[in-house]
């Protein structure tokens, strides 16, 4: 870029005027470097606060003896997930030159910065992949055993989501669309933040998880725990457990909304880059242009969860419309990038309807989730998936994903069936990929008494029995009262058929 810049300069400049040219060119080539650079830092910074996100809303929806354990869950996701993905993960996901399958180079950093990465991409990388670890945390909430969620999360950082990443958004992947050499379809699949790669990711190994919980399942020939106790009583009617506090599920999404901006946006990695040189339309304009589709996909799946509930429940459930929200927000991050502002209200409208038919069937099937994350998150990111393949316009397929003409886009834009193909092959190779990887761990968790409490330690809460004591204390006027210090008047709250 600086030597088109320095040779079109020069002719301006007159006689002699190599040098001069070159230098004003580098000075506009460093400045490029430090705007891109400090807006992905800044998108991490974003990513990373909805951590913060999931934490709230985690706690707000489990019982309050189990926040301590569920808050706990989060911070190590972070903190395991950033030594296991500074080790192998980034070099798993971008480690180039690679084959296909997996990254080669750039383990612990080595290399780095270079002319493909720098320090501010490994940090934003980063800030994914433990969004991927959180959105499990809250799924096996209430009854996992503490060294079981340590492994899964660092398993899942380290290796299952950055192999993953690796295939979609490397430049070597085999299905990455920024694989021009080698396109699948001839288009490669448009996952553009990660609907599949992160949110399916996270939903299906929620889904793994249920398996090896499952009374009527045995993957392995293996007869394992059920749901948490009481779930179900025992005509295997569901028995509502309510989180505690919808005030901080309402604050997590808000959060985690605000964070979005910087996962679905930031995710273009860059801003300073025109489209048409000297005019107003360039990389900035998609940038707003996907903080809009995310926005309206939210919003839509928000309101058709609303009143959608009201009529199957005869209630205006906050809880309800906040994980609807969040799973138009889910199922957009695909396609964001590539699709119009009025196709990202369709995206959300039928996220919400995928949502609430994914929980009628996790009810039929005994499926308990604190968090809905399975069927948030892998229903609504499986929609999304498909959703791009629909609706990409053939404009902004090739902006975003450009070096590659005659790209195929989408079925319903007049785009042909090849991405539509590429897509439903992204569906089940993920789908394989996480049952392969994450369902034999789950087994040998199982086969080492290592992956769930006893029921006397799920009856009294995980806070007291594991973490020294319940998080919240309503009475300490008597600091010599034992009770107390343990804050076991949490106690009284609890209706009897939750404790």
């Amino acid at each position: 870029m600086a030597q088109t810049c320095s040779s079109e300069l020069a002719q301006f400049l007159g006689p002699n005027s190599t040098a001069a040219a070159s230098y004003i060119c580098d000075k506009f080539t460093d400045t490029a470097y430090a705007v891109d650079s400090t807006y992905l830092l800044f998108s991490a910074y974003l990513v990373f606060s909805m951590q913060l996100g999931f934490a709230m809303l985690c706690a707000g929806s489990v019982r309050a003896k189990n926040t301590m354990n569920i808050m706990l869950t989060n911070v190590l996701d972070a903190a395991t997930g950033g030594i296991f993905y500074y080790l192998f993960g980034f070099a798993f996901a971008f480690g180039s030159p690679s084959n296909g399958f997996i990254g080669r180079h750039n383990f612990a950093l080595k290399s780095i910065p270079s002319s493909l990465f720098d320090y501010s991409n490994f940090l934003y990388q980063w800030a994914f992949a433990i969004a991927a670890a959180g959105i499990t945390s809250g799924s096996i909430a209430e009854r996992t055993q503490f060294v079981a969620y340590l492994v899964y999360s660092s398993f899942l950082t380290g290796f299952v989501y950055p192999v993953v990443s690796h295939w979609f958004w490397s430049a070597d992947g085999w299905a990455s669309a920024s694989n021009t050499n080698n396109l699948l379809f001839g288009s490669g699949v448009i996952d553009f933040a990660g609907s599949g790669v992160v949110h399916m990711v996270g939903g299906i190994a929620d889904g793994i998880k249920f398996i090896y919980w499952s009374r009527i399942a045995g993957l392995y020939g293996a007869l394992i725990e059920g749901p948490r106790i009481g779930r179900f009583d025992h005509t295997g009617r569901s028995v509502a457990f309510r989180g505690h506090s919808a005030s901080l599920v309402v604050l997590g999404t808000f959060i985690l909304w605000f964070g979005w901006y910087g996962f679905n946006p930031g995710s273009f990695a860059k801003i300073l880059s025109p489209y048409d040189s000297g005019t107003h339309y360039g990389q900035w304009s998609a940038v707003g242009r996907t903080a809009v589709t995310t926005t309206l996909a939210g919003c839509t799946a928000a309101l058709t969860t609303l009143f959608g509930k009201r009529i199957l429940s005869g209630h205006w459930n906050v809880t309800d419309v906040c994980n609807g929200l969040l799973g138009g927000f889910a199922a957009i991050t695909a396609g964001c990038s590539v699709v119009e502002p009025w196709a990202a209200i369709i995206c959300g409208f039928v996220a919400a309807l995928v949502l609430i038919g994914c929980n009628m069937m996790a009810e039929k099937a005994k499926f308990d989730d604190p968090l809905e994350a399975a069927q948030l998150h892998g229903g609504c990111g499986a929609w999304g998936v498909i959703f791009t393949a629909l609706f990409a316009t053939e404009k902004y397929v090739n902006e975003v994903y450009p070096g590659k003409p005659g790209r195929p886009y989408g079925l319903f834009m007049g785009g042909g069936g090849r991405l539509l193909a590429a897509h439903v092959i992204q569906i089940l190779v993920i789908i394989g990929w996480v049952s392969a990887t994450m369902g034999p761990l789950f087994f040998i968790l199982h086969k080492f008494n290592l992956l769930r409490i006893s029921a006397e330690d799920e009856m009294a809460g995980m806070d007291l029995t594991r973490h020294g004591g319940f998080a919240y204390v309503y009475h300490d006027d008597d600091e010599g009262n034992e009770a107390n210090k343990h804050g076991i008047q949490m106690r009284r709250i609890e209706p009897s058929a939750q404790i």
